[in-house]
């Protein structure tokens, strides 16, 4: 079987979101649910935008759509651990880009990694319903400063 593989810029991070695993995330197996996960790299997401005062409707002048998303598992976590979530632009085009996310915590003083995941991300009118050239300002928000 294939196996899907994320490779990270050699840049700079553009943002660190820090997560607590809450009860809700827990799955049957006791640990975080594969659901679980998209709604974390969805929270660091929006922290990241936040961060700017934006959010997916009003981001550097374009609004944002999801167009796919991949996760790769790589371990366990579970209740009480606190996710690092680091964000990462890549494949930035005139009307797209991904945002690349490694998750990690730290547990009995060794960083674990979590999950590597992908979200295909599209600057979309809303009014309209069709997609858009991204502006300027939010190409200049995804690229890192050194």
């Amino acid at each position: 079987m294939g196996r899907v593989k994320i490779k990270y810029p050699t840049d700079k991070s553009l943002f660190i979101a820090l997560i607590p695993v809450r009860i809700g995330d827990i799955n049957y197996g006791g640990h975080v649910g594969n659901d679980a996960v998209l709604s974390i790299i969805h929270e660091a997401r929006m922290q990241f935008l936040a961060e700017s005062g934006y959010d997916e409707l009003h981001a550097g002048g374009n609004s944002l759509i999801m167009a796919d998303v991949m996760i790769v598992y790589k371990g366990e976590a579970f209740y009480g651990d606190i996710l690092s979530v680091t964000l990462f632009a890549d494949e930035v085009t005139d009307r797209s880009f991904d945002i690349l996310y490694r998750i990690t915590t730290q547990r009995n003083g060794e960083t674990k990694e979590i999950a590597h995941a992908k979200t295909g991300m599209v600057c979309f009118d809303y009014d309209h319903r069709k997609i858009t050239l991204m502006t300027n300002e939010l190409r200049a928000f995804l690229t890192p400063t050194v």
